[in-house]
């Protein structure tokens, strides 16, 4: 009987995709809100900046969360579709 080599998406159950997908959302939704918050309870902004000094804390935070977030949610969301293509294949 020849022996199979291991499955290595069964071998190594936790890839970090899960992380990756809650880590990234998180982030994300973070950004989002405090950009909405600061849209709405903090002041607004201009071209020039925020309004109130909170407001400069909620842009800082949104322009640091989104985009980061939103690549940390995409290499989630790849890794996802790259490991159903693998189970797919087996």
């Amino acid at each position: 009987m020849v022996a199979r080599p291991p499955n290595p998406i069964r071998t190594q159950p936790d890839d970090g995709t899960r992380e990756l997908l809650q880590w990234g959302g998180t982030i994300l939704a973070a950004g989002i809100v405090a950009g909405l918050l600061l849209v709405t309870v903090l002041g607004g902004f201009t071209a020039t900046g925020a309004h109130t000094n909170a407001g400069w804390f909620a842009l800082i935070v949104t322009l640091a969360c989104i985009p980061f977030g939103g690549l940390l949610l995409g290499l989630g969301v790849a890794k996802w579709f790259r490991n159903r293509r693998l189970l797919a294949r087996r």
